[in-house]
């Protein structure tokens, strides 16, 4: 089963289960979804949903430290909510170890020097861990390898 029938068929139990919170962040998930399809006139596979989906979590974790700036901790309660319900559709995220693998790796396959090559390592690491790890963490540890 792909994950966009994954995602319909969450959100038809969501429905069932009467769960409000689960089931506007899998509509809203839905629509963006649709909204992408209509857009390019495409299926979309499940490398493009799982973009999507990291999207929609980083859009989460801003809204989230924005409403905690603010003193509205109820608003940051349920965008962490959201930002749970969404996770669970990316594949497993990779450890720190993993991640410090897999940097060095792509150091070496880019014979990078410097912080002038991070480009290309960076450019190495999407393509193989997109959705398997946070790149605002990857981007750190390239900047110290490459140091």
């Amino acid at each position: 089963m792909n994950m966009k029938s994954q995602i319909e068929q969450d959100v038809r139990s969501a429905m069932k289960a009467r769960s409000e919170i689960k089931l506007s962040t899998l509509r809203m998930l839905m629509a963006a979804l649709k909204q992408q399809e209509i857009d390019r006139r495409v299926q979309l596979s499940d490398g493009e949903v799982v973009a999507i989906v990291e999207k929609m979590i980083k859009q989460r974790k801003e809204s989230k430290r924005i409403y905690q700036e603010a003193g509205r901790g109820e608003l940051a309660d349920r965008e962490q909510a959201e930002l749970a319900i969404l996770m669970t559709y990316l594949p497993q995220q990779l450890s720190e170890d993993e991640m410090r693998g897999a940097v060095g790796a792509a150091i070496a396959t880019a014979k990078a020097e410097g912080p002038k090559d991070m480009g290309k390592v960076m450019g190495l690491l999407k393509s193989e861990l997109s959705g398997k790890a946070d790149f605002s963490v990857i981007s750190v540890l390239v900047k110290e390898l490459l140091s």
